[in-house]
């Protein structure tokens, strides 16, 4: 028999999580005690490039690229590879894609308008790279969000290196499938185990924290209080 709290989410439940900022998530994450609190969280090495497109939720979808060097002879992992991963995933889908070159030599953008409409037609609401993404309005235009390190005007050499391992992004290994929300803030991931009760847990700290809010403008409130 399989187990529900490892089954992906509905879409209802995915459309609760949406609207809520990843830091919220981030807190009641740290609240079920299931992994260290500096794990699972993004190192603000990424940005979105769209903000204002709010909360990313989605399953994601790996891989690896390098842009700096033509492919070596032989080179067989194509962007089809990327496709048929891709539609193994559960939906919505996130492609999250590692750039393998130097910091300084990630210089070829893989994600721009033609991979941007492939993949939101494949299902992904968005990618996160630690590489760089190109044709910002194009994109913006699609609703398609973007998280990279850079933004850059080539795609240089860009090709797969592999697809469907795991990766790791802003500091965060990342595994097909895991349960990813994001923000203008960086990125999480949600452990399974405890996603279906993230919701709830959320709901519990933002009504602490309104009453703990609450009452710093209470008329009678004493400074003495903030020992407690």
């Amino acid at each position: 028999m399989s187990n529900s709290n490892t089954e992906p989410l509905t879409w209802e439940e995915l459309r609760e999580l949406q609207v809520i900022p990843t830091p919220s998530i981030a807190n009641a994450i740290e609240t079920f005690r299931v992994r260290p609190r500096n794990e699972g969280v993004s190192d603000g090495t990424i940005r979105p490039q769209f903000p204002e497109l709010g909360p990313m939720v989605g399953y994601a979808a790996t891989a690896t690229i390098r842009t700096n060097d033509e492919p070596p002879p032989g080179h067989a992992v194509t962007r089809w590879d990327t496709v048929q991963h891709v539609l193994s995933t559960p939906a919505p889908r996130i492609l999250v894609v590692e750039d393998l070159d130097p910091e300084a030599r990630r210089l070829g953008a893989l994600w721009g308008e033609v991979q941007s409409n492939t993949f939101k037609r494949l299902g992904c609401a968005g990618t996160i790279t630690n590489g760089a993404v190109r044709d910002l309005d194009e994109v913006r235009a699609l609703g398609f969000q973007l998280y990279a390190s850079r933004v850059v005007p080539s795609h240089a050499y860009v090709h797969y290196v592999e697809v469907g391992a795991p990766v790791t992004v802003a500091g965060v290994q990342i595994r097909p499938g895991d349960l990813l929300h994001a923000d203008q803030h960086g990125f999480v991931t949600i452990p399974q185990e405890i996603a279906r009760n993230v919701v709830a847990a959320v709901r519990a700290i933002e009504e602490d924290e309104r009453k703990r809010i609450g009452r710093l403008y209470a008329p009678d409130f004493d400074p003495e209080e903030l020992r407690q």
